[in-house]
């Protein structure tokens, strides 16, 4: 079977995104709507102004305004649309944000999931179900090698810690519940630092970099020395698309988790990356201003995807020239073409992605 042949899967079929209106959401609901699925996405809110979810201007799909902190309103709309797919982002997915509201982020990355999980168990239909993490759900040490999946869970910060007790929820709720139910199989999958077109989140660095480029300004580098694996949103998404398709044919896959990230030689820091940006901004300018250690992010992390690459054969298409190409193109197509249609530029860039897979 071809890697375009596996996405054929989800043509037809009722397929539940939460977090749709998000970043990462927004990019798998167009994706999973161009292959001819029929998406319905949960979401609490329009997380950012602007917001790439409604620059898409997705007609088609199912738009529900669900809180995944509220258990009843989860279980009784999963039980009502009895979806094939469900895939979970929703999330609160900033470290910043995670150190000023910890309860907040504890609530939905942790208590979220194992609701999520409470109304797949619920389901009487047959169901597949994807759980999105993070790669900073590792204990990070700073290893120069790549953390692999069966490496210790845990983190310093909110957001981390958090990530790392869901993954534990998801671990727990297989062996408990799902490794004897035949209607439900799920499995986790962990990425992280994904970068693309639409992005606006705050204290992010791509979004930093447009926002403050576009106006002329320049932007503020609290950490130019972290080494992140960045890799175009399109890449662990399509990941998360190959987990699916292949966990919906294969039992042997059931409760696994998976690492999805770039090539080792993509793995750049905060600095390479905006200097590779500005080859497409000209004349952008930046400064470093010095961490707040109240707010403390590592400086290096790394993911091991070998089992990924084995087991489910996929790669990273893309590398780092070419994810950076992507992004900025994007937002030079976004704030400089004022007949700018945003779908037909998301889907181009989609298409164009998929002929890597030819």
């Amino acid at each position: 079977m071809t890697e375009l042949n596996l996405l054929d899967c989800f043509r037809g079929k009722k397929i539940v995104v939460t977090g749709h209106t998000g970043f990462k959401g927004s990019w798998l609901t167009a994706w999973l709507s161009e292959l001819g699925a029929n998406v319905i996405g949960i979401s609490f809110n329009i997380p950012t102004n602007p917001s790439h979810f409604e620059l898409l201007n997705l007609e088609d799909i199912e738009d529900y305004k669900i809180d995944i902190r509220d258990p009843f309103a989860l279980e009784n709309l999963l039980k009502i649309k009895s979806p094939d797919f469900v895939f979970h982002l929703a999330a609160q997915s900033l470290v910043i944000n995670s150190y000023k509201n910890p309860l907040e982020t504890w609530n939905t990355n942790l208590m979220g999931t194992v609701n999520l999980l409470e109304a797949l168990k619920s389901l009487n239909n047959e169901c597949t179900a994807i759980l999105i993490t993070s790669d900073k759900c590792y204990d990070n040490f700073e290893w120069s090698w790549g953390y692999r999946e069966t490496d210790k869970l845990g983190g310093a910060d909110p957001y981390s810690a958090s990530k790392g007790a869901a993954e534990i929820a998801i671990s727990s709720y297989f062996r408990s519940y799902f490794m004897k139910n035949n209607n439900i199989k799920i499995a986790s999958a962990r990425a992280g630092n994904v970068i693309a077109g639409g992005d606006w989140s705050q204290n992010r660095l791509i979004p930093d970099c447009i926002r403050a480029w576009s106006i002329g300004e320049r932007v503020i580098l609290r950490n130019p020395n972290s080494t992140r694996p960045w890799q175009h949103v399109l890449e662990p998404l399509s990941g998360y698309l190959f987990l699916a398709s292949k966990l919906h044919q294969n039992n042997e896959l059931n409760g696994k988790s998976f690492n999805f990230g770039p090539r080792d030689l993509t793995t750049k820091s905060v600095i390479d990356l905006v200097k590779k940006m500005s080859d497409y901004w000209p004349k952008v300018k930046w400064e470093v201003e010095k961490l707040n250690d109240e707010f403390h992010e590592s400086g290096l992390l790394k993911l091991n995807c070998d089992l990924a690459h084995e087991i489910l054969n996929w790669q990273p298409k893309l590398n780092f020239e070419e994810t950076i190409k992507m992004t900025a193109l994007w937002y030079k197509n976004y704030y400089e073409n004022k007949e700018l249609n945003v779908k037909e530029l998301t889907i181009s860039q989609i298409k164009n992605y998929m002929e890597y897979f030819n």
